[in-house]
């Protein structure tokens, strides 16, 4: 029997960042992450309690990882809008309130091109503002 194929992600997560996210929600509750076009720390994905970060009219929502909604602004989407996006961790402490920092890791946005085939599958991502 043929299998459905597995729908292409705008956002997925390493094995690290996601234990690292489940034993954040584990302390933490429900959490949310959102990715500015900011500099320095402000380009480091920021790992909140959901509700903790006010989305705007523009922000998107580009999936779920380890049931945490990954975000981002429209502008900073343009950028993103042909990667996929990958959550990863590094061993680093950072200057933002990410609730990650103390644990000395932090939160990091890698990125893979999509194929012209993904890219004609995937749909724009769903606003923010609605979680």
């Amino acid at each position: 029997m043929p299998t459905a194929p597995t729908p292409i992600e705008r956002v997925i997560a390493t094995p690290e960042a996601i234990a690292l996210l489940v034993r954040l929600s584990a302390k933490h509750g429900p959490l949310m992450l959102h990715l500015s076009g900011g500099c320095c720390d402000g380009s480091a994905p920021l790992c909140l309690p959901l509700g903790e970060f006010r989305l705007g009219e523009r922000d998107l929502c580009l999936g779920m990882v380890a049931g945490a909604p990954f975000c981002m602004g429209d502008d900073t989407f343009q950028w993103w809008r042909n990667t996929q996006v990958i959550l990863d961790v590094i061993q680093a402490r950072g200057g933002g309130f990410s609730i990650e920092a103390p644990d000395g890791v932090r939160f990091t946005a890698k990125a893979r091109l999509f194929t012209d085939e993904e890219l004609a599958e995937l749909s724009d991502p769903q606003p923010a503002n609605t979680l």
